[in-house]
């Protein structure tokens, strides 16, 4: 297969795909159905055609009859009056009048069966329209009910193009809903145990750890006070004090001041 075969086959393949898609048997429906319109209307013109024709012809018989007629009556009267000379020329008229009738008759018989002809198939099409009317609204009632259906499973399903987007929303959100309750959850695992800070409350911390330490030095110092004070004896005092005495003493005697 050469190559632009193959370019116009899937040329072809492309388009009937994309044709497939885009029509709707509904509007086809539709489109059949006023083109048999259209064709019945055209029968319809073509009747009434072939009877206004058949009338014409009919008049003008009438008319050429009459013509007959009168010529008959005056080929009585000039015969009476012995005028066999007029009596032989109106009936020479008579008959090429006569002549013509005949070939009007002979028109008004084919266009008669013409008329017949048309009007059995004026009959037959309208029929066959009506018929294809009923089948096309039947056609379409149960298409459109198919297709109801089945977008209708696929909503349910999930599968259709709308549903399956939003399903994909859906779980994306709840992706992102998941990832940011985990993130959450180990950011304050985190501060608990003391591995991050919180960054709200950071001034605030210091602030209260130093009160904090600054009560629990004044308390310690306190309480080591009030200790020394009830466990003090006056020996032990007195004793302290020789003891500064002769420090105090001893740093008088070593200082370079008093050597000098």
């Amino acid at each position: 297969m050469s190559l632009w075969k193959r370019m116009t086959l899937i040329f072809r393949s492309k388009a009937n795909t994309a044709l497939d898609r885009a029509e709707d048997p509904r509007q086809t429906l539709d489109y059949s159905y006023q083109r048999q319109l259209d064709l019945l209307s055209k029968v319809r013109r073509g009747v009434a055609d072939v009877a206004t024709s058949r009338k014409r012809v009919e008049l003008q018989m009438n008319q050429l009859q009459q013509q007959s007629d009168k010529l008959q009556a005056q080929a009585q009267k000039a015969i009476s009056v012995e005028r066999e000379d007029l009596a032989r020329e109106a009936l020479t008229r008579k008959s090429a009048l006569t002549q013509q009738i005949d070939d009007l008759r002979a028109q008004h018989a084919q266009l008669q069966g013409e008329e017949e002809k048309l009007t059995l198939a004026q009959q037959r099409l309208q029929a066959k329209v009506e018929s294809f009317r009923t089948r096309k609204e039947t056609i379409k009632a149960t298409y459109t009910a198919a297709e109801a259906q089945t977008r209708i499973n696929e909503a349910m399903s999930g599968i259709g193009e709308e549903m399956g987007d939003v399903g994909m929303a859906i779980q994306r959100a709840e992706d992102k809903t998941a990832n940011m309750q985990a993130r959450a959850g180990a950011i304050d695992e985190l501060i608990a145990s003391g591995a991050l800070d919180d960054a709200s409350s950071l001034n605030r911390g210091d602030d209260i750890s130093r009160e904090l330490d600054a009560m629990s030095s004044h308390s310690d110092v306190e309480a080591e006070l009030a200790r020394l004070k009830g466990s003090a004896q006056p020996g032990q005092i007195e004793a302290g004090g020789d003891i500064l005495d002769s420090q105090q003493e001893s740093e008088k005697v070593e200082r370079p001041e008093d050597r000098a």
